[in-house]
């Protein structure tokens, strides 16, 4: 007889939307999954490893999101989870984890299309995580994503303040930018880099990059003063790895006198990767990156 049952996943399940239901931006899913199992008492099946395999309560909750994931409820991308606005509702609508877990099977049976027979059945529920190759595919799939995002992540995070700085240059260089500058060590007046479209900086405009390796994300007082150095013929480019707060994007999006461009964590990776083959060998080693491919699970 199977020992995860309908109702203990929708527990685990519905628990872990009320975390994220508290972080609007989104978690880590490793830090999601390790704030979930405290506030959880695992039985000693779920504490134990499976034959082929991970931790039985990881992969039971990461079993459940699938059908969340596929109803419309969960957005998982580049390690981070976050709950949709439809996610929120149901967290509100269905107040019964059974009855929670339920209609997010229900939606992604109705996603896929499934025939009755082959719909999970609470007494299956366990077979299937040991025996269904395709979820259990998504399943190391999305579990390697996100110890490779973790990873870039924490090597950025911890890289020297200079390197960090000499890497956006980099990046700059390989989009066809003229680098004119790079602040040395000390104080920079709160601009970091200058860089230009044509290499004598003849040509309008003149582009400011204040570069901030911080965990915490802009606000808009530090945006609203990096913006206060800019000129008339000036655009800002404003990188920082905490992001930026929901006011300080609201900002830069209105702003009509300055025009000032946000490049957060994952921006910053989209643009390396992009670029990656006109970076030079030098700058490539500043962030190397090695591409593998193989069979992706379906969307």
């Amino acid at each position: 007889m199977a020992q995860v049952t309908r109702r203990r996943t929708g527990e685990l399940v519905r628990l872990l939307f009320e975390i994220l239901a508290a972080h609007p931006d989104g978690m880590p899913a490793r830090q999601a999954l390790d704030e979930l199992e405290q506030k959880v008492q695992l039985s000693e099946y779920e504490q134990g490893d499976y034959p082929s395999g991970g931790r039985r309560f990881e992969i039971i909750v990461r079993f459940g999101t699938v059908d969340c994931v596929k109803a419309g409820w969960l957005i998982k991308h580049k390690g981070r989870w976050s709950l949709t606005d439809d996610g929120k509702s149901a967290l509100s609508k269905y107040p019964d984890p059974e009855t929670f877990y339920r209609e997010a099977v229900r939606l992604y049976n109705s996603y896929q299309k499934l025939k009755a027979s082959q719909a999970t059945t609470a007494a299956q529920l366990d077979l299937d995580i040991e025996e269904d190759a395709t979820n259990v595919t998504r399943i190391n799939y999305e579990q390697a994503e996100e110890q490779a995002w973790d990873e870039i992540d924490q090597y950025l995070r911890g890289m020297n303040p200079y390197d960090f700085q000499e890497l956006v240059a980099a990046l700059l260089r390989a989009m066809s930018y003229h680098v004119s500058w790079i602040a040395p060590p000390g104080r920079d007046g709160g601009i970091d880099i200058l860089a230009w479209s044509d290499p004598l900086g003849t040509r309008p405009p003149r582009i400011k990059v204040q570069v901030k390796r911080q965990n915490i994300a802009v606000n808009v007082g530090g945006l609203r003063s990096f913006m206060a150095l800019l000129g008339d013929d000036d655009v800002g480019l404003f990188v920082a790895l905490g992001g930026f707060t929901k006011d300080a994007q609201d900002e830069a999006r209105t702003q009509e006198k300055r025009k000032v461009t946000l490049i957060d964590l994952e921006q910053l990776f989209d643009l390396w990767v992009q670029y990656y083959r006109t970076l030079t060998d030098e700058a490539r080693r500043r962030l190397p990156l090695q591409p593998i491919y193989f069979l992706a699970p379906e969307a």
